[in-house]
């Protein structure tokens, strides 16, 4: 079963852009099949239908009822080995 991820930042280029690659590698890599979608903090709502989880570089402020990590080890590589666990949790969970 497909797996949506939405993997947001501020202005859905760069950062979104880096951890977007490094989640569908790592979804790859333990036979996870996801879509990936690529979205501004401010278009995570319009984009909630069907998510399993939300990855982001920047704060969110807000309940979803999805779960969220936060993002920034898959940029700065402090700390990306416990993110990647985390991820695998909540999809594999």
């Amino acid at each position: 079963m497909k797996k949506k991820i939405i993997v947001a930042c501020g202005g859905a280029v760069a950062t979104s852009t880096i951890a977007a690659k490094k989640v569908a590698d790592l979804c790859r890599q333990n036979g996870i099949d996801a879509e990936i979608c690529q979205v501004r903090i401010s278009e995570i709502e319009s984009n909630l239908s069907g998510a399993a989880l939300i990855i982001s570089t920047a704060r969110i402020r807000k309940d979803y009822a999805v779960p969220v990590i936060m993002g920034m080890p898959f940029i700065s590589g402090v700390g990306v080995e416990n993110t990647e666990e985390a991820v695998l949790k909540v999809l594999q969970g």
